[in-house]
């Protein structure tokens, strides 16, 4: 009878693994942990009380996991989070006050480790979202952290609404519900969290290259405002998380003015894309009341899909105006107009994915300025014509 118990134990075990490896964007999580951290290894597991099993696995270090992969329980620190359900973040073992003498960095050859418990929506223990190295990182830093916590939510709620799907309990709402809070996801990941992350390592780059106080004083101003956007960036992310997706994207309205907002981002992306030249004008000193990071976000997918579908021989144009109570913000950039298919389609999630060919759908960035720009009651439009392609948003100044 025991015996049975067990063999039903180990195949609803075997079970989640199977339904966790089915995930597609596990391993574009992994893979967005390795680069962003600098870890080797990264996994998401399956953890019980007796178990611990490789749902997906990312592994440039030679670790030898592979997915259906186990550890012994008792030696991994997964066990400790599953009692505790709080994560362990090791930026160096060596001279840790906690794990510096623990047993399980020396039995498995790292010296960072970060490791946060996925958490099923019904409260319950699933595993943990984990990355190890040999190597010390820094894992610290805020925006770690919270890009650790909003993939560990991810997950959670991905497999929780695969489980339903698999046991025929969700209906077409709960299906869509999944889908949108994907995407959303995805977007800022795909989109959003690259350009600072670029700027950052960007900077990295040329301190080491140029070290000198001058400029490592204005490359550690740019970073430091990278960073601070990527934070915000996962907060927001983070909202959604929590449900309001069904409500539109939240907003932090206030009235701000409209060119450091600009700069900033342009900013950026200059400085990740030397072969392009980047313009901006704003003939408007008029605050605009709006929330400052959201319309940073929809401007650096604007500029971003200008760079990615444009020409480099002419710049992309960054405008700003202000008339009648009505703040207009475009970007603009010359190259092949649109196909008239194509254009009714542009603001459509992953219409690119489907598309016949590369200039059919413009991709995610699209789809999250214009929602964007609805949450700030504006319109985001597009007009492209041989001359050029611009997309406007026009929204009330308060």
């Amino acid at each position: 009878m025991g015996d049975g118990r067990v063999g039903v134990e180990q195949g609803r075990d075997r079970s989640d693994v199977d339904l966790a490896s089915r995930i597609a964007i596990i391993p574009t999580i992994l893979e967005t942990v390795c680069q962003t951290t600098g870890m080797g290894f990264a996994a998401v597991a399956r953890v019980t009380d007796k178990r611990w099993i490789a749902c997906g696995v990312r592994d440039t270090i030679d670790f030898g996991l592979e997915p259906g992969g186990e550890l012994e329980l008792g030696t991994t620190l997964c066990d400790e989070i599953r009692r505790s359900g709080d994560p362990v973040i090791i930026s160096d073992a060596f001279g840790d006050p906690v794990f510096g003498t623990h047993r399980t960095p020396a039995q498995y050859g790292f010296r960072s480790y970060i490791s946060y418990p996925i958490i099923l929506p019904d409260g319950s223990f699933f595993g943990t979202l984990c990355a190890i190295d040999p190597e010390p990182r820094d894992l610290a830093r805020p925006e770690i952290r919270s890009m650790f916590a909003m993939f560990a939510k991810l997950i959670g709620f991905t497999l929780d609404q695969a489980r339903r799907l698999g046991d025929s309990q969700a209906d077409v709402a709960a299906q869509q519900e999944a889908a949108e809070l994907r995407e959303q996801f995805i977007a800022v990941m795909g989109h959003d969290l690259r350009n600072p992350l670029a700027a950052i390592q960007a900077g990295i780059t040329l301190l080491e290259n140029q070290p000198s106080p001058e400029r490592a004083a204005l490359l550690l101003a740019q970073m430091r405002r990278s960073t601070d956007r990527m934070t915000g960036l996962i907060a927001d992310v983070l909202d959604l998380a929590r449900g309001q997706l069904g409500g539109g994207i939240a907003l932090r309205r206030t009235l701000v003015p409209i060119e450091p907002i600009i700069d900033q981002v342009v900013t950026e992306l200059a400085s990740t894309h030397p072969d392009h030249v980047i313009s901006a004008e704003c003939s408007t000193d008029q605050q605009v009341h709006c929330d400052a990071d959201r319309i940073a976000q929809l401007l650096s997918n604007l500029i971003g899909n200008a760079l990615t579908h444009g020409t480099s021989a002419q710049p992309v144009r960054v405008l700003c105006s202000s008339q009648d109570g009505v703040f207009t913000l475009s970007v603009a950039n010359g190259g092949q107009p649109i196909p008239p298919a194509a254009m009714e389609q542009l603001f459509q999630p992953f219409v690119r994915g489907k598309a016949a060919s590369d200039r059919e759908g413009l991709g995610l960035g699209l789809y999250i300025a214009a929602k964007i720009a609805a949450a700030h009651d504006g319109h985001l439009s597009v007009a492209s014509t041989t001359e050029e392609t611009r997309f406007s948003l026009q929204m009330p100044l308060v």
